[in-house]
């Protein structure tokens, strides 16, 4: 993963729990890289081992670090100047929804090294859809969850997220139920 998934990791425990907890957390999961370079390539297992130190360290479930990381994930990128690619992908939740199997193109012309997840949209109405889900990383829907609640932040439009099949449970792929309330014209 690219160096800003690991900043923006450290931004959320620093913000929340202070810089002697994010050195604890480094020291627990074996990583000593100083300062994390946003567009350098590390390995995946860095930031595994982050959150599952995260985990042990702040004695919350794995899920729930994940969760909070995904929603944060959104300001995060937003902040660090990635914003205006959020934007462009939608003016509201459902186009932003619509137009996320073609958001890690644009991405990966920033980022060449990214191997990005794929996304489809099913059952599309104005106020759900079904979001596929699939990565070669495992471990990560409860990112994912996180993610699509903060992407309904962004547009003050608030999304209930069900996960209705995982990987951990034998499916091929993750598919999220994603509900809200459309906006007044």
């Amino acid at each position: 993963m690219y160096g800003l998934v690991n900043k923006a990791i450290e931004q959320l425990v620093c913000r929340n729990h202070g810089e002697a907890i994010w050195e604890e957390i480094k020291r627990r999961a074996n990583v000593d890289v100083e300062v994390f370079l946003s567009n350098e390539s590390y390995p995946d297992e860095f930031t595994y081992r982050l959150v599952g130190a995260a985990s042990e360290v702040l004695k919350t479930p794995t899920d729930d670090i994940l969760k909070a990381f995904g929603e944060h994930w959104i300001t995060y990128t937003a902040k660090e100047g990635y914003g205006g690619m959020l934007q462009a992908a939608g003016r509201n939740l459902p186009e932003f929804f619509a137009n996320l199997p073609n958001f890690h193109t644009r991405v990966a012309m920033i980022f060449p090294k990214l191997h990005p997840p794929k996304f489809r949209c099913t059952d599309v109405t104005d106020r759900s859809m079904k979001l596929h889900y699939m990565t070669h990383r495992p471990g990560l829907s409860a990112f994912m969850i996180g993610l699509l609640q903060g992407v309904g932040t962004l547009f003050e439009t608030p999304v209930t997220v069900t996960h209705l099949e995982s990987r951990s449970q034998g499916a091929d792929h993750d598919v999220f139920l994603l509900e809200w309330t459309p906006k007044s014209p």
